[in-house]
């Protein structure tokens, strides 16, 4: 029988963490919906001997990318960081306090769009890149290290401009905590780990400090821990 509550693969890196923050501020501002959060390893080592890892057969099943995260929802998986966003605003957000109704708010709505876009295509792959090759590469390749770096910091100064006279990414005057803003921070707020200090753009330092303070965003940060 299909049921209602949503099962959650994640583990928390900044993708997985992005989904969680937005069930959380569904559940702070709607009391739904019910979920329940699978930590996944992403240990290549554990590959055949841990039920919860990626790559194993009954998860390859949801998700053929074998990537976190992944929901499940009326027993129909959906994959894809932003793609779930989308999907769990259009299931649950219905008074449109995180995102913009198509219809009636076609603007914003694209503008929504374009910036989730923006971070899932341009943020995510390159900050996920500056952190392989300056954390985890068994090798030291100095270019890698610079390009991906460079790029990220690239990426991060275009938010800043966006925030230059914005409190939000998206939304009317200065903005709405929305979607993208979620999107995004999941990613930036985690600089630190490849030692880029935020004080570079305070527009976007503040943007950071903003959002960590919702109550809803620090619980989503920990549904699952390392």
């Amino acid at each position: 029988m299909s049921s209602d509550k949503i099962v959650l693969y994640t583990a928390p890196t900044p993708n997985g963490i992005t989904v969680s923050i937005l069930l959380e501020e569904l559940k702070a501002t709607y009391g739904i919906p019910d979920y329940d959060a699978v930590k996944m390893s992403l240990n290549q080592a554990d590959r055949g001997k841990v039920h919860n890892q990626v790559k194993a057969d009954w998860f390859l099943e949801l998700n053929p990318a074998g990537r976190i995260p992944t929901i499940v929802h009326h027993d129909v998986p959906v994959v894809e960081t932003s793609a779930i966003l989308l999907y769990l605003a259009a299931q649950f957000d219905k008074e449109f306090k995180f995102s913009f109704d198509p219809i009636k708010d076609p603007y914003n709505y694209s503008e929504q769009l374009q910036w989730l876009f923006f971070t899932h295509g341009g943020i995510g792959p390159m900050q996920s890149q500056a952190n392989h090759f300056i954390k985890f590469s068994t090798e030291d390749i100095p270019y890698g290290k610079k390009r991906y770096l460079d790029e990220t910091k690239r990426l991060y100064g275009v938010l800043a401009i966006r925030l230059q006279d914005r409190e939000y990414l998206t939304g009317p005057g200065r903005g709405k905590y929305a979607l993208a803003d979620i999107k995004a921070y999941a990613l930036v707020s985690k600089a630190w780990f490849i030692d880029i200090d935020l004080g570079e753009w305070p527009p976007l330092k503040k943007w950071v400090e903003r959002i960590a303070e919702r109550p809803a965003v620090q619980a989503g940060e920990t549904i699952v821990t390392w």
